[in-house]
């Protein structure tokens, strides 16, 4: 069967399959705990907007205090182990907040702790996971490979986010985080059970700094890497100020159950799927490089419907703003990791995605506090206003930069766009 026959991939690629069987479901997990880990702050532990934000920036600011050093780290061992080690560390931590609430020892410092030493091991999980996905797969693969996994990633965000309501409402709030640890022990079975086995990685033999700096570099003079981080840290800027706060908006200021809210975020995540279907195909019918500014500013647009919303029907504008932001951030992904993964040699992966989310995850706690210091200075709703007009603005970075001029992204790097510490490593490789 040929790789661009439907599911073909899934079909005949064993180690893929179990790869994307435990991403997808370590991205219920993550979802459901998007839920009802502010549920348990808002509703058990009576937190404000600043400490809701705060709570969600915890879970990102590792990006900005390990993700750089993290990528060079990655680049020097094998990748699966740490995904192995990451997935065991995430599975007791986030096993820890049912445990101390039943214990009666649950608060608001631990939620912040868990959020923090999550985030951490996420850190090392989502770097090593981007970096050992090429090496896995053959290039004519990795197409359809990013496309299953960033469709069934949204398709599990949409179960998680709709389950983890019910599962607040019929077991409590607390009792839905027990739902993630278990998807960490599915997704470290998965792992164990992959056959292929990665080559040694070349000993190092530059400083860790050096590296580092290697990456920030290739991030920083290529302009189409360039671009698209510059959109990704300011689209996920926007995102989590508008999502951190949105929670508090539709309970408080639209009068929202547990179980409704949950329903409500999983339609949005709906829009994942869409955008990860359509991604391909619009690409194949416009080109790359203008599927992805029709993904990255007009789609997001809708994302101005979701302040408006008010009780009843009015929730529909909610709705539908979210579905049209998650569909072109969804679409916008798959194009940008199919893009690095021809654009970059593999041996530097590591660190073009410790880089480049050191700036596009580095801001999202800063979303997460600024979308919680506007809901505490201003109305929340005047909060969702502000930080939702900020999703579409970003996609202009990517209309004002080289792809508004190409039909279709590059597939091999010019001469000139990679640093001369990096030509070097190439050429020896």
């Amino acid at each position: 069967m040929s790789a661009g026959q439907r599911g073909g991939l899934l079909r005949r690629h064993r180690d893929f399959r179990l790869l994307w069987c435990g991403e997808t479901t370590g991205k219920y997990g993550a979802s459901v705990t998007s839920v009802a880990m502010p549920l348990v702050a808002v509703s058990t532990l009576d937190a404000n907007a600043f400490q809701v934000g705060l709570l969600s920036a915890s879970a990102w600011a590792p990006w900005l205090l390990i993700g750089l050093p993290a990528g060079a780290w990655i680049d020097r061992m094998r990748r699966r182990p740490v995904m192995l080690a990451a997935a065991a560390v995430s599975c007791v931590l986030f096993a820890l907040v049912p445990l101390a609430a039943w214990a009666g020892r649950l608060s608001l410092g631990l939620l912040l702790a868990v959020a923090l030493l999550g985030g951490t091991a996420a850190v090392f999980f989502q770097t090593a996971y981007s970096a050992y996905l090429p090496g896995l797969l053959d290039p004519a693969d990795q197409a359809e490979g990013n496309a299953a996994l960033h469709g069934s990633a949204s398709a599990a965000q949409i179960a998680g986010l709709g389950s983890a309501g019910l599962i607040a409402q019929a077991a409590g709030t607390v009792n839905a985080m027990a739902a993630n640890a278990a998807t960490f022990l599915v997704s470290l079975l998965c792992l164990a059970r992959i056959r292929h086995r990665e080559p040694r990685p070349t000993p190092a033999r530059r400083a860790l700094t050096a590296e580092v700096a290697d990456g920030l570099r290739l991030v920083g003079r290529d302009r189409w890497l360039r671009a698209f981080t510059l959109y990704g840290a300011a689209t996920n800027l926007a995102l989590m100020g508008y999502q951190s706060i949105q929670f508090l908006f539709l309970v408080r200021t639209l009068g929202m159950a547990p179980g409704t809210v949950g329903a409500l975020i999983a339609v949005t995540g709906a829009g994942g799927v869409v955008g990860a279907l359509a991604a391909r195909r619009t690409a194949a019918a416009l080109g790359t490089a203008r599927a992805a500014l029709l993904f990255a500013l007009p789609v997001p647009s809708l994302a101005l419907l979701m302040p408006l919303a008010t009780g009843g029907a009015g929730v529909a504008l909610f709705a539908i703003g979210g579905f049209g932001v998650t569909a072109g951030i969804v679409a916008v992904n798959i194009l940008k990791s199919g893009f690095q993964q021809r654009w970059c040699p593999p041996a530097l992966l590591g660190r073009l995605t410790a880089s480049g989310a050191f700036l596009t995850y580095g801001a999202v706690p800063l979303g997460a506090l600024l979308g919680g210091w506007l809901g505490t200075v201003t109305d929340l709703r005047t909060a969702m206003f502000v930080t939702t007009a900020a999703v579409p603005l970003a996609g202009l970075l990517l209309l004002f930069s080289p792809l508004r001029h190409v039909r279709d992204l590059p597939t091999r790097p010019a001469a000139t766009a990679t640093p001369a510490p990096l030509d070097a490593e190439r050429a020896e490789r």
